[in-house]
């Protein structure tokens, strides 16, 4: 049996959490990440990530403050150990009911078979728009 491409570990990821499979998307991470994403100061669904274990945190939190909409990927660039993906995304906060429709880029990167880096790039105006309001 062949190890899973880059490429197929993060497209595994985002079946899991397309099943709200945390746990197992949450297992697909090394013991050490990196972890990023601006977005503006009191949004309660990014907390502290470093690890696989704050992952699970980071994706069930996403599923406690949100509803995925739509989920449109465009494009995967693979090229070594890096993964980045384009698309763009919809989901509505839970709070407010507002939709949070955006673009995004998404840099992973996938060492002996686990993912090590997890760097969204979104639009965080629009993200903050439909969370706190105009």
């Amino acid at each position: 049996m062949t190890a899973d491409s880059p490429a197929q570990t993060v497209q595994r990821l985002f079946l899991l959490l397309a099943e709200g499979k945390s746990a197992e998307a949450a297992a697909l991470f090394a013991d050490s990440v990196s972890f990023s994403i601006p977005h503006p100061p009191g949004l309660p669904w990014v907390p502290e990530v470093d690890s696989a274990e704050s992952m699970r945190t980071f994706f069930e939190l996403l599923q406690t403050h949100g509803q995925a909409k739509e989920f449109e990927l465009r494009q995967v660039i693979a090229e070594g150990d890096d993964v980045v993906l384009i698309g763009r995304m919809v989901s509505e906060v839970k709070k407010t009911g507002r939709d949070i429709d955006t673009a995004f880029a998404l840099h992973t990167t996938v060492r002996e078979g686990r993912i090590t880096r997890y760097h969204l790039y979104e639009d965080s105006c629009a993200v903050a728009k439909a969370y706190f309001g105009d």
